[in-house]
């Protein structure tokens, strides 16, 4: 059978259940301190942050499964009150009912979703990569625009001006600094097994 070697399997080359948890483990750290870095907007809840390029790399690095399983344990880190999520809001759960909570609760779903592509484009065109890449940001956008649009009231036009278009040409940005910084990796790639 042959199965996609994410990045992750080559960069920690171990096997086993204790190397997939310290795997997601330290997926979910990489977003935690991506977070960090914000930049809060004044005419929107929502912060500009590198929190997406590190989802996008853990889609890349852990694949579908360990990539979500690494966002669930973040948004647990969070719910139990570590500061994990980006410094500007509601602490704790209460981040996770917030203006900004449809961005966080997408993050499994779209890990799963990208990685799942880079594993089946294993070894693919730069190109196909970032496409996979905006399929999992697409459902990020989509989630955080409906929730902003219902958490604070805004018809579906307001929603996309403040939780959407600002952060477009960012995303382009973080899309690119993941293929580039995971290229030289290859990535994937097709191992027999």
């Amino acid at each position: 059978m042959t199965q996609a070697r994410v990045l992750a399997d080559r960069v920690l080359p171990g096997e086993g259940l204790a190397w997939d948890a310290l795997r997601v483990v330290a997926g979910s750290i990489l977003v935690a301190l991506c977070a960090q870095v914000a930049l809060p907007l004044s005419w929107t809840p929502v912060p500009i942050t590198l929190q997406t390029f590190g989802v996008m790399f853990v889609a890349v690095a852990l694949g579908a499964r360990r990539g979500a399983l690494a966002l669930l344990l973040y948004l647990s880190e969070g719910a139990m009150g570590l500061p994990v999520f980006q410094p500007f809001g509601a602490p704790g759960a209460a981040r996770l009912i917030g203006p900004t909570a449809g961005y966080l609760w997408a993050y499994p779903a779209a890990v799963f979703v990208s990685g799942w592509l880079v594993e089946k484009f294993a070894g693919s065109s730069p190109l196909k990569i970032a496409a996979s890449l905006v399929a999992g940001q697409s459902l990020v956008f989509f989630s955080g625009a409906v929730w902003l649009a219902m958490a604070i009231g805004l018809n579906a036009e307001r929603a996309l001006q403040s939780g959407v278009l600002p952060f477009l040409p960012g995303e382009v940005i973080k899309t690119a600094m993941v293929v580039a910084a995971t290229r030289g990796f290859d990535c994937t790639r097709r191992s027999d097994s």
